[in-house]
């Protein structure tokens, strides 16, 4: 099949100004700052950087912002690869969890107005419920972990959902899982292996995330094999979109995907399946698509602000609470 080419020219929608939103993406390593952004009315209003290189345990390592989340009193929850932390609008840092030795944490959720869900990719990876005000750590799962020497590349996102249980994206073992709250495993789905091309030399991996909808249906993300697959209980597709299915807006990497009220779905779409930063300004970092599969919102902002890759993106202008899981994603 020929590839999908990208669209030059004017895009769907009203570029920054189309919705607010916070945004932030990981693996700039091309700037010596990682930068979430907060953007209204099209334009940028507020901005938090870390530093790509961290002293972590003693050694440089670079940071990611693999996942952003604004709470409603304005506060906003990031994972840095190497912990996370809660920052105000005045950019004063007010709780933050430093990831243990060998280990990674790419997935932060607020779990309530005092409490966050946190992912740490280990030996075995866990799930980390943790009190932000008190500092203890409610309640610990450690997940079945089949390849416990590749932390990187265990888990990017983990959602509570209203169930009380936990929907987990394990990229390694491509599938999506779900866990009571003693850690039981009571659903799964295997994502299709839709993979062409030559072997990629880190592996083939995918499920990215997965998301509750309220429809009772997962909505899933796939990143190295680009689309998106919405399942019902019974893991019968309901809805998807493949690479190519979209002219002139072809998915690369899919990661963070989201459902709006008005049944549109938001993907961030990293970078393009090389990661030359050379070739990065081609991507469209967001696209939001009808059900009919109609594009009606694609970002391409890699300058005047230059957003960087994509990996999480959080409307806000979507009705409800997003510490209380109210926001489909």
């Amino acid at each position: 099949m020929a590839a999908n080419p990208v669209t030059t020219g004017p895009l769907p929608g009203h570029g920054l100004a189309q919705h607010p939103f916070l945004y932030c993406g990981e693996y700039d390593y091309v700037k010596p700052y990682q930068t979430m952004y907060l953007v209204r009315h099209g334009k940028v209003e507020w901005t938090y950087s870390i530093p790509t290189n961290m002293m972590v345990y003693g050694k440089s390592q670079m940071g990611e912002l693999g996942d952003c989340t604004r709470f409603s009193n304005g506060n906003i929850l990031f994972s840095y690869r190497w912990g996370a932390s809660i920052v105000t609008p005045q950019k004063k840092i007010i709780w933050d969890y430093r990831a243990a030795p060998n280990t990674e944490i790419h997935s932060a959720e607020p779990a309530g107005k005092n409490r966050v869900l946190l992912a740490q990719n280990g030996a075995p990876t866990k799930l980390l419920l943790i009190n932000t005000v008190s500092g203890k750590v409610e309640k610990e799962l450690a997940l079945p972990t089949p390849y416990p020497d590749r932390v990187h590349l265990q888990v990017r996102r983990a959602h509570l959902t209203k169930a009380g249980t936990f929907l987990v994206g394990l990229m390694e073992e491509h599938r999506v899982a779900e866990f009571n709250a003693d850690g039981k495993e009571v659903w799964s789905y295997a994502c299709p292996d839709t993979w062409t091309g030559p072997q990629p030399k880190w592996g083939k991996f995918s499920s990215w995330d997965a998301i509750r909808l309220k429809n009772g249906n997962t909505l899933i993300s796939n990143d190295e094999y680009g689309y998106v697959i919405e399942v019902n209980p019974k893991g019968e597709t309901v809805w998807e979109l493949g690479k190519n299915d979209l002219p002139g807006y072809p998915l690369d990497v899919v990661q963070e995907v989201g459902r709006l009220a008005n049944g549109n779905t938001v993907i961030t779409n990293w970078v393009a399946g090389n990661t030359k930063p050379e070739d990065w300004p081609s991507t469209i970092q967001i696209i939001e698509v009808t059900p009919a599969k109609k594009v009606v919102w694609a970002l391409r902002q890699w300058k005047d602000p230059d957003l960087g890759p994509a990996s999480s993106i959080q409307l806000l202008d979507q009705p409800g609470v997003p510490e209380k899981g109210d926001l489909q994603r």
